[in-house]
């Protein structure tokens, strides 16, 4: 029988493989050690791996980060926890201007191979300064890459190829998706013997033939689930698009949908400005505009700072109605 575990769970598998394949791969972080991690995804890591593999930081972003960083020039491969991505602004200079560079200004002669994890999302009530989604920022910055799993499949085959890449790799979660379950299979089921998935390729999660709803992070469950309605109520066949790492992009899935279906929606739950989504769709305006029926629309959070209310917050973030709607009114 296929099994299901949760993000969480897979993203615990994915470190415990990865400590055990590489020596020099290191957890750092707040509470991440003997309190098992803030959302629990490195428990059990500390009793197995110890002192010196799982190492517990200072409320200091700049600080570790910065260490870590430094680290991993000098060959360790350090995975590095923050309990909010919005904690990444701290630690701004270091994860834009030293990691991102390094390479590009020693010549080659330096790699940064660091993880930088957490979640990145709304939707949980703590209001606008523990709430930010800056995948949009460090996708901007060259040298950096950028990833964003939607399903416990994805996390843990992202996690693995992020640890084992040479590049600073920014890897972003969500909370609400912590406990959500996926089909993973164990690692004698695989050919290949582990889970890996590589970063820049796209995964088509629906197949569809009306509309693309393109997406990355939690905004995939959600268009899942207006395609699931779409399909029900109004006979759309809408195919999910999960880019699944923001960069490197998977261009060409993407393009392939949309010439195939006419239409398309980018979801995300970051920011209108400048966000992901204005990305990709001057992507598809320029290189597949004589396939585009409509125009390419886009559903994102309201422009305004994390709404602390739940009830106000719930109808900031994108939920299935606002891209059923966007849907129906291009189709």
């Amino acid at each position: 029988m296929p099994r299901e575990i949760t993000y969480r769970q897979a993203l615990n598998e994915g470190l415990d493989e990865e400590l055990a394949h590489d020596d020099n791969v290191v957890i750092i972080g707040e509470e991440v050690a003997e309190y098992n991690g803030a959302y629990k995804v490195t428990e059990g890591l500390w009793d197995k791996w110890g002192d010196k593999r799982v190492v517990d930081a200072p409320i200091s972003e700049a600080g570790f980060i910065g260490m870590g960083i430094g680290a991993s020039m000098l060959g360790i491969r350090p995975v590095m926890e923050l309990m909010f991505y919005s904690f990444a602004y701290v630690a701004f200079d270091q994860m834009m201007n030293n990691a991102a560079t390094c390479r590009y200004m020693s010549g080659g002669l330096l790699n940064c191979p660091i993880v930088v994890r957490g979640p990145a999302n709304g939707g949980t009530n703590v209001g606008a300064t523990h709430s930010h989604t800056p995948e949009n920022i460090f996708a901007n910055m060259p040298g950096l890459k950028v990833v964003s799993p939607a399903t416990a499949y994805d996390a843990k085959g992202l996690i693995k190829t992020a640890i084992r890449d040479n590049d600073p790799v920014y890897f972003m979660e969500s909370t609400i998706l912590y406990g959500e379950t996926s089909e993973v299979p164990e690692n004698d089921e695989l050919e290949s013997g582990e889970l890996i998935v590589p970063m820049g390729v796209a995964d088509v999660k629906r197949e569809g033939t009306d509309i693309s709803l393109i997406a990355h992070g939690g905004a995939v469950i959600t268009c899942l689930k207006a395609a699931e309605q779409l399909a029900a109520e109004h006979g759309i066949e809408a195919e999910v698009i999960d880019l699944r790492s923001i960069r490197p992009l998977d261009e060409a899935t993407i393009l392939e949908s949309v010439v195939k279906t006419n239409r398309a929606i980018y979801v995300e739950e970051n920011k209108p400005f400048c966000g992901v989504g204005a990305q990709i769709a001057s992507m598809i305006q320029e290189k597949v505009f004589d396939s585009l029926d409509a125009p390419v629309l886009r559903v994102t959070s309201q422009d305004s700072p994390a709404l602390y209310s739940p009830p106000l917050e719930k109808l900031q973030i994108p939920y299935p109605e606002v891209v059923i709607n966007k849907a129906l009114s291009i189709c």
